[in-house]
Order: structure tokens, then C-alpha cells, then sequence
């Protein structure tokens, strides 16, 4: 095949027989009666052995040479030389039938092997394995198109040794193989490195020149109109590839590209179908929540109609929800999801829980938190948002109910304030009725808010917030409240184990939390028998206020006290001046002790103080041992703890002992 051109090669398809027209094809049939000499069968029967052993070419020259070598004549030498070319042209004949059966069993594997294809790679190898074997080439390769970088790039090598070249990508146009998938046909050469029809680079030639290649013949991979690769056959050799060969490596190529195209839709498919599975189970999974969500709208509709609560509502939607939703008061609600989620209007991830707040008009109410269920699907999100809105409609629903109670409970304590009921029976059954009990002892507390307000009309949505969230917690609590002098105005009883500052510093910071401003709060001294002495309460809020002008005073809004956590400036603030009391809190101890014991600890704090805390003066004044004075005052110290020698308790105690030396003259 020349080099000077580009040659395109066309396949041929040949029959059983000879070409047509072949001048120097003979039938194998004896000459008719007549036309010539009768054949010599001793011309033929060597032949004919020949063929039937399949023996090679050249030992077809046998036969002549020994009939040269024992003196045949001219004519049936001439005769036995028709007699070879003849077997040759049956030798060639079956020769290429047997290639062509070879190559047909070839392609019908190949086929097979494509019908039913499940591993890409293992058909491609299998084709360049076969079209390396029938074209006995030293090594056969297979490229792909990249159309995302614009070149190709080897995908299937058999018989080659080189790294480098197993590696390879062409650009368009590059090599032998660049040429073919530009311009999608069949190319060939001799001896690639002398070959200047293609356009050589340093990294194509170096592969090549790795692998050892010279002649090479590439086809192209097309799957309609485009190239998708090229299948190659190349010898480290020069070599003529014939158009029955061409042909060859071109239906192998057209398997390899029915391969891949069958690949390519198998994975289509499989790819359409996986999506539609997935779509599938997301319709499933959908249709399940869509039927969640119409089962918990339901059943929080029926809720609502018939009255139910928001316990109710948590108990229906953990059911639907196949988790543990409760209700929490803002207070105790983790603070920072719940902003969060009262900023956003959504519910809001914390931790393993998810928090919705439940809001009305911006005022926050509480919350409702699933536990323990991290893995929330967004329906089911907006479910529990639904359910943190239903929770606030019923919330507004029983407000609107109790704000008749409230107003109720603010009139009975605006009565105790006044003192304008004095009947007791009558007293008792109006508290009663609000579920309060003004035998108990109670706490009178004054509530303010300290933050700065942009206007009058603010200002009083403010304070009508906090009358609001003050008359709940009463309400909770067994309590009273009313709104009064810009404030409001609580009775609360005391727990068991409650001070009044316990109650007060509790009660600013859940007013402070449900109003989202800072409030704070001042408490009375413990008041009881208040329904056969309502007058106690007026003069308990007074010291109430005094507590809480005293909190403002000294900087410290937002907190909650009472007067005994003034020490002896509770005394100014007491609206009972409770001496007795104050001296109790204070050396009570230390009077209790000297009491049981006989002892004159009192005494010796006396002089102690009096002798400028000096326990050398002290001795001298009382007339006993330093060590009996160091152990009075270790007792003391046991007594009234270590601290009892600073500056603000020492003050307090000598307060304390001036006023039980002047209570009680006689004992001094």
C-alpha cells in the first residue's frame, strides 16, 4: 500500500469460490474425451495428499522436483506443474475459508458476548484480545473519546509493555489515532515514524517508540455519525495490511462500538430506573407523612372542639409523630433554641430535641420540645410548628377565659390593699373561689420594669404585658395579683422551704424571662391571718416598695429581695421595724447559746468591740486570762461563722448587741 497518500480502505465482501473473471483459475475437472491427452492420475495423487494433510506450501514443490530428478517428460512434468497450481488454488481457497470461518466465529462470539453484556471492560478486552489474535498483530489497542477535554485517551491494550504508551491521550488530529477520530475513517501506515501524513508530537512519537511499534492501522469506533474512539492493530514491524484485514478490525470496531453504546443505555436505563425508585420511595415516604399530617390535623381540630388543652395537644402530636413532644414554660425551655425559633417562626433544632416556639402577638407562652428524635423529615417539622400554633390559639383561648379570673383576683387583692371588706367569711370564700388561701402565710411582692421604654404607647403595652404574666403566675401559684402605681402588685404564699427573697429572686426572673424585659422585685417579711387582719397586706407592700426603691437605689435592677437581705438597713425598710427579729438574724446564735450553757459570750463580744476589737484590752476589762478571751471568741466564731470579724458584719453585730442591751437593761 503506498504512503504518499492518505488511503481510505472500503471492506469487501468475497464468496465461497474464486473471484469472477480470474484468468488463472482452472476447474478442478478432467478435460472431456477428445480435447486432449487422457490425465495422468500419477500427476495428481501427490497433490491430493498434500491437501489432505493440510501440508504446508513448499512442500508442494516435492512432487515436481522428484519427477524432474527421475526423468519424466516434458509434457507430463508440465502436466504435473497444472497439477500444483491447481492444489495451490485449492490450498489458498480453503485457507481462506478456514480464516474466514475463524473470523466469523470470531465476530458471532463477539456478538454473543455483547447480547449479553454486563461488564463493559471484560467485552472490550475480549475484542481486542480476538482482533489481535486473527490479524496476528503484535499488539491491538482500543481509545475513547473525552469530549470534555477534547481528545482521546487509551482505554484497552493487549501486548503492550510500555507504561508510557498505555497511557497516552491524542488531541484531535495527533498521530494516527488523532486522525482517524477527527475525521472518522479508516487509516493505515507501513512504518509509522516515516510516515508524514500524520501530525507527530514529542509525546505521541515517544510512546510509540516505547511500545516498538512501526506499522499500524487504526479504524474508527462510530455510533451513528460520531467517532467515540478508534480500534487499533499495530506490529513492531513493517507490514501491508490487506483490505480483508481492514475490513476485519472495521466489524470488530463496529462490536465495540454496539458495545458501548449498549453499555452506555444499560447504565441509562439502570440510572432511570434507580431514580424512579428513589422517586418512588420519596412519593411513599411523602404519601406516609402527608397521611401523618392529615391524622394530627384532625385530631388537633377535634382537640380544639371539644375544649382539650395543651397537654392534649403534646400528648396527640407524640402519637403521630412516634416521639415524646411535651409542653415547656419559656423559663425552663432551652433559651437560645427558643429565640431562635420565636425569630424565625419555625421549629429549631437542640441537640437530640427540637424546640417550636409557642408565641402570640411577639409575647412568648412557652414551647413545645420532641425528645430524642434528631432525624426530623420536614413535614413532619412543619407538624410540630402546627401543633406549637394550635398550642397558642388555646393558650390565647384560656387566657381569654382567665382574664376574667384575673381581673377577679386583682379586685379581691385591690380589696385586701384597701381594707374595704373586713368580713372574714367573706374573704375567705371570694379566695376560695380563685382557688387561694388567705389563712397560709403569704409574701407581698412589688414588681417593676426597669428598662427604658421609646414611648407612653409602649410603655403601657409593657406594663400591660407584665400585668399579664404576673397575673398568670398568681394564678398558677394560688396567688393574687393586680396592676398598681405603674407596677404590679403580687401575694404569693410561702412554700415550706420558701424566704421571701427565695420567692422574690424566682419571681423577677420568670417576669423578666415572660416579658423579655428586665423586672425587679421587692418582698415583704412573711405575712399570715390575712382574712381576720386584711390591713397586714397594706402595710406590707409598703415595705415591699421600700425593698424595691432600695434595689433601684443601689444598681441592682433585675434582682429580687426582701428586707432582711438589707441587714440593718432592713430595719429602715421593715414596715414593722422588727427589732426582735433583726437581733435574732443577727447574734441570735450566740444568745441562745449563753442561755443553755450559763456562758457570757454576749458579754465578751461587748467588750470585745468596745476595746477596739483588741483581746489584750479585752482580757484587762473583764478581768480574765487572754486564752479564756481567744476561746470565748473561737466560740463565736463557731457560732456566727468565720466571717463575723469583717467590717459589714461587725457592724451589724454591734448593731444587734446595742439593741438587746437596750431591750433588755437588766441582763447587761
Amino acid at each position: 500500500m503506498p504512503r504518499d497518500h492518505v488511503q481510505h480502505v472500503e471492506r469487501s465482501a468475497h464468496g465461497a469460490g474464486a473471484p469472477a473473471g480470474d484468468p488463472g483459475f482452472a476447474p478442478a475437472v478432467p478435460p472431456s474425451r477428445g480435447a486432449g491427452p487422457e490425465p495422468d492420475p500419477a500427476t495428481e495423487t501427490p497433490f491430493l495428499e498434500l491437501l489432505a494433510r493440510g501440508a504446508s506450501a513448499e512442500a508442494y514443490e516435492q512432487p515436481v522436483l522428484l519427477a524432474r530428478a527421475e526423468g519424466w517428460s516434458a509434457d507430463r512434468i508440465a502436466a504435473l506443474e497444472r497439477a500444483k497450481a491447481l492444489a495451490l488454488r485449492v490450498r489458498a481457497e480453503l485457507e481462506g475459508r478456514r480464516r474466514r470461518e475463524a473470523e466469523l466465529s470470531a465476530l458471532f462470539e463477539t456478538a454473543h458476548d455483547l447480547a449479553g453484556l454486563r461488564d463493559l471492560d471484560a467485552v472490550l478486552r475480549a475484542i481486542v484480545q480476538r482482533a489481535r489474535s486473527l490479524l496476528g498483530t503484535d499488539v491491538a489497542y482500543l481509545s475513547l473519546n473525552d469530549p470534555a477535554r477534547g481528545d482521546t485517551y487509551m482505554r484497552v491494550t493487549e501486548g503492550s509493555v510500555a507504561a508510557r504508551f498505555q497511557q497516552l491521550r491524542l488531541g484531535m488530529g495527533e498521530g494516527l489515532g488523532g486522525l482517524v477520530a477527527q475525521t472518522a475513517r479508516p487509516y493505515v501506515t507501513e512504518d509509522y515514524f516515516n510516515d508524514d501524513r500524520f501530525r507527530h508530537t514529542r509525546t505521541i512519537d515517544t510512546g510509540v517508540r516505547d511500545e516498538g511499534l512501526v506499522a499500524i492501522l487504526g479504524v474508527p469506533l462510530m455510533l451513528g455519525h460520531h467517532v467515540i474512539g478508534v480500534l487499533y492493530a499495530a506490529d513492531r514491524r513493517a507490514r501491508v495490511f490487506e483490505r480483508e484485514q481492514i475490513a476485519l478490525l472495521g466489524s470488530f470496531a463496529a462490536l465495540a462500538a454496539a458495545a458501548i453504546d449498549s453499555a452506555n443505555l444499560l447504565a441509562e436505563t439502570r440510572s432511570a430506573v434507580a431514580d424512579l425508585e428513589h422517586a418512588n420511595e420519596i412519593i411513599r415516604d411523602r404519601s406516609a407523612v402527608i397521611e401523618r399530617a392529615s391524622d394530627v390535623h384532625d385530631r388537633l381540630a377535634e382537640l380544639v372542639l371539644r375544649g382539650g388543652g395543651v397537654h392534649d395537644v403534646a400528648a396527640a402530636v407524640s402519637e403521630v409523630l412516634d416521639g415524646t413532644v411535651e409542653f415547656a414554660e419559656a423559663a425552663v425551655a432551652p433559651s437560645r433554641a427558643l429565640e431562635a425559633s420565636r425569630t424565625d417562626g419555625h421549629a429549631v433544632r437542640h441537640r437530640d430535641d427540637w424546640v417550636a416556639a409557642v408565641t402570640a402577638g411577639g409575647e412568648l407562652l412557652g414551647a413545645l420540645v420532641l425528645r430524642g428524635h434528631p432525624g426530623l423529615d420536614p413535614v413532619d417539622q412543619r407538624t410540630l410548628e402546627r401543633a406549637a400554633m394550635v398550642t397558642s390559639l388555646l393558650l390565647l383561648a384560656r387566657r381569654s377565659a382567665a382574664e376574667a379570673e384575673q381581673r377577679v383576683r386583682g379586685e379581691l387583692l385591690d380589696d385586701l390593699l384597701d381594707a374595704r371588706d373586713r368580713d372574714p367569711r367573706l374573704l375567705r370564700e371570694r379566695a376560695r373561689r380563685l382557688r387561694a388561701d388567705l389563712d397560709t402565710t403569704h409574701t407581698v411582692l412589688a414588681a417593676r420594669l426597669d428598662g427604658p421604654a421609646a414611648d407612653a404607647g409602649q410603655a403601657a403595652d409593657a406594663r400591660r404585658r407584665l400585668w399579664a404574666a404576673a397575673s398568670h403566675l398568681a394564678a398558677t401559684g394560688q396567688g393574687l395579683a393586680a396592676a398598681r402605681d405603674g407596677g404590679t402588685v403580687l401575694l404569693l404564699p410561702l412554700g415550706p422551704r420558701d424566704t421571701a427573697t427565695d420567692v422574690a429572686r424566682r419571681t423577677a426572673r420568670q417576669l423578666g424571662t415572660a416579658v423579655h424585659e428586665t423586672v425587679t422585685v421587692g418582698a415583704s417579711a412573711p405575712v399570715g391571718d390575712l382574712a381576720t387582719r386584711p390591713e397586714t397586706v397594706a402595710a406590707a407592700y409598703t415595705e415591699a416598695r421600700r425593698c424595691l426603691d432600695a434595689l433601684r437605689l443601689l444598681g441592682r435592677s433585675g434582682d429580687g429581695a426582701a428586707a432582711e437581705d438589707f441587714g440593718f438597713l432592713g430595719l429602715l425598710l421593715a414596715g414593722d421595724r422588727d427589732v426582735a427579729g433583726f437581733v435574732e438574724r443577727t447574734i441570735g446564735p450566740v444568745a441562745a447559746y449563753d442561755e443553755r450553757r450559763g456562758t457570757d459570750l454576749l458579754r465578751t463580744l461587748d467588750a470585745y468591740f468596745a476595746c477596739g476589737m483588741s483581746p489584750a484590752r479585752t482580757k484587762d476589762e473583764l478581768h480574765v486570762h487572754v486564752n479564756t478571751v481567744a476561746q470565748r471568741l473561737d466560740r463565736v466564731g463557731r457560732l456566727l461563722g468565720d466571717d463575723w470579724q469583717s467590717p459589714a458584719r461587725a457592724l451589724e453585730i454591734q448593731l444587734a448587741l446595742r439593741l438587746h442591751r437596750l431591750s433588755a437593761p437588766t441582763r447587761h
